[in-house]
């Protein structure tokens, strides 16, 4: 280019017209120089910088560096920040790697700093995946994204994570005056986080009294969502009563993937656990148990005490998938195991291995989630499809 029968081969000083505000002279120079070496040492705090200038000069060993760095060097500070890097310069694989980290991450490791940077559009990926890691139930799902709301819209704020909730009940419990009559989602400031809100799975914060308490007393969420919700649960629940409803017989993956309760559950230390997660589960009391490696799925209907009704029937079944996770200080996976979806059918106070662990594999704390379905979903009848696609 600069000995041809080129403009530039006759000029002193040449310039460049670099579009991009990534690229700063330092990485231009890496990059250069990656031209007459192998290999170049990329630091976590300039990969994204050196990933600019690589892209622009088109140098696919560099930009496959940067790429490899990245997937490396994934943890809170830096994720959002390669995530969306990963998508302007066509990093596929980074981009999918920093969504399972958030996914393994968002709720078992929340982070002020982490809340604050996530875009909706990326929340609204996390909130609607069957893979979102969930600590407890799918209430703490509605109080994340609560918090998340409040520092989007207070970026300013940099309390405590200890401190959050209760800022950001004051916060949006002083605006309701001034919703006039509307919840929050429904006014201008709240509209566009609607689509992230959206993908909650109410059905599993109604089934527990003192959640369908707070979320009403809350006002965030439509009214209309919560009836439409009610109602679905209300005939559920009289399906499972009186229409002989013994729970799901096959995998429906889809309905697993979009509708199953997520639930989770953190143990610090090894040793003997046994819990039962909260809410109106049609009559099915799973009790879990940890105890010498082994996790128990048990049906308790006459053994111990249950605070709800239990179904008598005498056999119920269930489909679910168990995940275990072990990560290590940067929030990267370093063990984990999974069932996969599987159909379980008990007998009355019948318990079953779950999962047979390798004590090799055991780190502590251990992080246990659960997807479920308790009873199967509704037959479509013809008016429902029309209802559903009315074009047709």
């Amino acid at each position: 280019m600069f000995s041809g029968s080129w403009k530039e081969s006759s000029m002193n000083i040449i310039e460049l017209e670099i579009p991009d505000q990534n690229i700063d002279i330092e990485a231009l120079q890496v990059a250069f120089g990656s031209l007459y070496r192998d290999d170049v040492l990329i630091k976590p705090s300039r990969v994204i910088a050196i990933l600019a200038a690589a892209s622009m000069l088109q140098l696919d060993g560099l930009i496959q560096q940067c790429g490899e760095t990245m997937k490396e060097t994934i943890n809170v500070k830096t994720v959002c920040g390669y995530y969306t890097s990963a998508g302007t310069y066509g990093l596929d694989s980074v981009k999918k790697k920093c969504l399972e980290w958030l996914l393994n991450n968002l709720m078992t490791h929340q982070n002020v700093e982490l809340l604050k940077e996530l875009s909706i559009n990326v929340m609204k990926q996390l909130i609607g995946s069957s893979n979102l890691f969930v600590m407890q139930v799918e209430m703490d799902v509605y109080t994340a994204l609560k918090k998340w709301m409040f520092l989007q819209l207070v970026p300013s704020w940099n309390g405590s994570l200890k401190q959050l909730l209760t800022e950001t009940d004051v916060w949006f419990s002083k605006r309701k005056r001034d919703f006039e009559g509307m919840t929050f989602l429904e006014t201008e400031q709240g509209k566009p986080f609607v689509s992230v809100f959206r993908h909650l799975r109410l059905q599993y914060i109604i089934s527990d009294l003192a959640s369908a308490r707070i979320i009403e007393q809350d006002s965030l969420v439509p009214s209309e969502w919560l009836f439409s919700v009610y109602k679905q649960q209300w005939l559920a629940m009289l399906r499972a009563e009186q229409d002989s409803e013994v729970g799901p017989q096959e995998i429906n993956k889809e309905e697993l993937e979009g509708n199953s309760m997520r639930c989770g559950r953190k143990l610090a230390k090894d040793g003997e656990y046994c819990w039962r997660w909260t809410g109106f589960n049609f009559g099915f009391d799973l009790l879990v148990t940890y105890t010498n490696r082994y996790i128990i799925f048990k049906r308790n209907t006459l053994n111990q005490p249950c605070s709800g009704s239990v179904s008598l029937q005498p056999r119920r079944s269930i489909a679910f998938r168990l995940r275990l996770a072990s990560f290590d200080s940067s929030g990267k996976l370093i063990c984990s195991r999974t069932t996969g979806y599987q159909i379980l059918t008990l007998e009355k106070d019948q318990e079953q291995v779950v999962m047979n662990l390798d004590s090799r594999l055991l780190i502590f704390p251990l992080y246990i989630c659960c997807n479920f379905l308790y009873i199967s979903p509704e037959k479509r009848t013809e008016n429902n499809r029309h209802s559903e696609n009315p074009e047709n």
